[in-house]
Protein backbone atom coordinates (compact mmCIF):
# COMPACT_ATOMS: atom_id res chain seq x y z
CA UNK A 1 0.00 0.00 0.00
CA UNK A 2 3.01 2.16 -0.36
CA UNK A 3 3.15 2.21 -3.70
CA UNK A 4 2.24 5.92 -5.11
CA UNK A 5 -0.66 6.98 -7.73
CA UNK A 6 0.71 8.04 -10.39
CA UNK A 7 -1.64 10.84 -11.96
CA UNK A 8 -2.21 11.39 -15.69
CA UNK A 9 -3.80 14.19 -17.72
CA UNK A 10 -6.16 11.94 -19.70
CA UNK A 11 -9.68 12.31 -20.90
CA UNK A 12 -12.18 11.04 -18.09
CA UNK A 13 -14.91 9.62 -20.60
CA UNK A 14 -18.28 10.55 -20.49
CA UNK A 15 -19.17 12.55 -17.35
CA UNK A 16 -22.28 12.99 -15.89
CA UNK A 17 -23.15 15.99 -13.50
CA UNK A 18 -25.57 14.83 -10.79
CA UNK A 19 -27.76 17.78 -8.46
CA UNK A 20 -26.26 18.50 -5.56
CA UNK A 21 -28.14 16.11 -3.02
CA UNK A 22 -26.12 16.89 0.35
CA UNK A 23 -27.57 18.90 3.24
CA UNK A 24 -25.81 22.16 3.87
CA UNK A 25 -23.47 22.51 6.72
CA UNK A 26 -25.76 24.58 8.70
CA UNK A 27 -28.38 21.46 8.50
CA UNK A 28 -25.37 19.10 9.43
CA UNK A 29 -24.37 20.79 12.67
CA UNK A 30 -26.90 19.69 15.23
CA UNK A 31 -26.68 22.03 18.04
CA UNK A 32 -29.67 21.34 20.30
CA UNK A 33 -30.27 23.77 23.52
CA UNK A 34 -28.69 22.01 26.22
CA UNK A 35 -28.83 22.57 30.17
CA UNK A 36 -26.39 21.47 32.86
CA UNK A 37 -28.14 19.19 35.02
CA UNK A 38 -25.93 17.43 38.07
CA UNK A 39 -27.12 13.91 38.67
CA UNK A 40 -26.00 11.05 40.71
CA UNK A 41 -25.66 7.86 39.53
CA UNK A 42 -24.54 4.41 40.77
CA UNK A 43 -20.96 4.02 40.44
CA UNK A 44 -22.27 0.25 39.37
CA UNK A 45 -24.56 1.53 36.28
CA UNK A 46 -21.56 4.01 35.26
CA UNK A 47 -19.10 1.31 35.37
CA UNK A 48 -20.53 -1.31 34.06
CA UNK A 49 -22.53 -0.46 31.35
CA UNK A 50 -21.38 3.62 30.04
CA UNK A 51 -17.88 3.46 30.59
CA UNK A 52 -17.45 -0.08 28.98
CA UNK A 53 -20.07 0.48 25.80
CA UNK A 54 -18.80 3.46 25.50
CA UNK A 55 -15.36 2.42 25.17
CA UNK A 56 -15.68 0.04 22.76
CA UNK A 57 -17.81 2.52 20.59
CA UNK A 58 -15.02 5.20 20.95
CA UNK A 59 -17.37 8.05 22.34
CA UNK A 60 -17.93 9.77 25.97
CA UNK A 61 -20.34 8.05 28.55
CA UNK A 62 -21.95 11.33 29.38
CA UNK A 63 -23.05 11.40 25.21
CA UNK A 64 -24.64 7.96 25.41
CA UNK A 65 -26.14 9.04 28.22
CA UNK A 66 -27.65 12.00 26.98
CA UNK A 67 -28.87 9.98 23.61
CA UNK A 68 -30.55 7.07 26.46
CA UNK A 69 -32.81 10.15 27.80
CA UNK A 70 -33.23 11.81 24.50
CA UNK A 71 -34.42 8.30 23.01
CA UNK A 72 -36.54 7.66 26.01
CA UNK A 73 -38.14 11.28 25.20
CA UNK A 74 -38.61 10.58 22.00
CA UNK A 75 -40.58 7.66 22.40
CA UNK A 76 -42.55 8.80 25.07
CA UNK A 77 -43.81 12.19 22.95
CA UNK A 78 -45.81 12.67 20.17
CA UNK A 79 -44.39 15.68 19.03
CA UNK A 80 -40.50 14.90 20.09
CA UNK A 81 -37.98 14.99 16.99
CA UNK A 82 -37.00 11.40 16.16
CA UNK A 83 -33.74 10.87 15.95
Amino acid sequence: MSAKIKYTNEPLGDVKVIADFLPSPAELAFNEEGVKVTLALSKKSIEFFFKSEAAKNHTQYQRMIRRLLDAYVDSHSPNAKTL
